[in-house]
């Protein structure tokens, strides 16, 4: 059965139906569906079951490449061109207790490298890091782009929400993704990181590619398959992009939560490392140092340490804060925390981390429907992670709570603890460039 784009029939219903039976969309099919869906013409539930045909039949190529640029057409792109010297952005796929982002701006800004980063709110059970700023008191994400460049000249950086006419489209379909069950999609992944960052004007991008269980990307496979998409999209629009594949077998860092991610990213520029993300930090601060100066890896790890250890990165993280409207100093973390033991000797075999993620999404740290309103106060804080002894009655991890409960079964079956570690997983599984 072959189902065509026609002007006069029902062309939404034809298109649903023609993926699902795991046909290949043209591009004024493609066009179509995503000026229709931004119009307001197509309803949610036509679109909600589109994205799951593709979520179970997959897209071409060519079918990721033409969805992309319909989106970026789909609003307006930026002209960076007034800001002051090089600019590199960043991304992440997506993780639980991944506060990257918070800590690689402050450090690439000190080194001279501008940064200008849009970014996203939670999506499924990993943190947003709009929903994370949003969490200190005033910081204001809302910013016009005139504003935000004067920001960037400013200080160096700025990290601000997508704006309502850079690529609408996505701005939709990730908010519909994000409760309609078809979060975890390469075509739909790809197409929503690639037509951000092209249209957000950045000649450069570093993505942090997270795989594992408590990441949208579950293996390795996937994993170096949607780097590829992703670079042949960045190739196709001349924009240089390196992913680099971490390990999301294990939350990052110790902190799970808005607020507390927050209260980690200031400890960790003060000096106080979780080794882990210290080690990814290096890698993608250095790349982006390094693509920002045009020098090598080497030279630009240097200078991320000397701007770590000298604090200076800590002062611009500050300077970036203070410029958007934040008050740091009243950061709210709920005062209500359980400490949770372990029930077993042993070492920290495995983490369920999307269980983890999806437990802190149920207390509050995120959302089920678009509208919920998020407690920003709420979420864990790790005592031990993956390769860890620990003794019996011990500490795993502190609970953070305000109106749910949860019962203490429910956290620490999250965690698998035995008698024998067994090999460790590496925090950086390589570099595909």
């Amino acid at each position: 059965m072959f189902l065509f784009y026609n002007e006069n029939g029902d062309n939404m219903l034809n298109i649903i139906n023609k993926k699902r039976l795991g046909q290949i969309l043209t591009k004024e099919e493609i066009n179509y569906v995503v000026e229709k869906y931004v119009s307001g013409e197509i309803p949610d539930y036509q679109m909600s079951a589109l994205l799951m045909a593709i979520c179970i039949n997959d897209m071409t190529d060519e079918e990721t490449f033409n969805l992309t640029d319909a989106m970026i057409n789909s609003g307006e792109t930026l002209d960076l061109s007034g800001i002051q010297g090089s600019i590199v952005d960043k991304h992440s796929t997506g993780g639980v207790g991944d506060k990257t982002t918070l800590i690689l701006a402050p450090i690439v800004a000190s080194c001279g490298v501008n940064v200008c980063k849009m970014s996203g709110r939670g999506l499924g059970h990993t943190g947003g890091t709009i929903d994370k700023l949003e969490s200190i008191n005033g910081f204001n994400v809302n910013l016009s782009i005139e504003d935000a460049i004067k920001e960037v000249n400013k200080v160096g950086a700025v990290i601000v929400s997508q704006t309502g006419n850079l690529v609408p489209a996505d701005k939709k379909i990730y908010a519909l993704r994000d409760v309609s069950g078809t979060v975890e999609s390469i075509p739909l992944i790809a197409s929503s990181i690639m037509s951000k960052k092209i249209a957000s004007g950045a000649s450069s991008i570093v993505i942090d590619l997270k795989v594992g269980n408590g990441a949208l990307i579950k293996n390795l496979e996937d994993a170096k398959h949607l780097s590829d998409l992703m670079i042949k999209i960045g190739k196709k629009y001349n924009r240089k992009v390196v992913c680099v594949l971490t390990n999301m077998d294990k939350p990052l860092g110790t902190s799970i939560g808005n607020a507390l991610e927050v209260k980690e990213a200031l400890e960790f520029l003060n000096g106080n490392r979780n080794k882990d993300l210290e080690e990814i930090i290096y890698k993608l601060a250095s790349l982006m140092v390094s693509l920002g100066k045009n020098v090598s890896e080497e030279i630009a790890l240097k200078e991320v340490k000397e701007k770590l250890n000298n604090k200076e990165a800590l002062s611009k993280f500050y300077e970036i804060v203070k410029n958007q409207g934040g008050n740091i100093d009243d950061l709210k973390i709920s005062n209500r925390v359980f400490s949770i033991k372990s029930p077993y000797t042993g070492f920290v075999k495995e983490i369920d981390t999307l269980k983890l993620g999806e437990l802190s999404r149920s207390i509050g740290a995120g959302r089920y429907k678009k509208d919920d309103v998020i407690d920003y106060t709420v979420g864990f804080v790790l005592n031990k992670n993956v390769g860890d002894y620990v003794l019996k009655d011990e500490e795993l991890v502190k609970v953070y709570l305000n109106k749910i409960d949860l019962s203490i079964n429910d956290i620490t079956s999250c965690f698998k603890i035995d008698s024998e570690l067994g090999d460790v997983l590496p925090n950086i599984y390589g570099v595909i460039k």
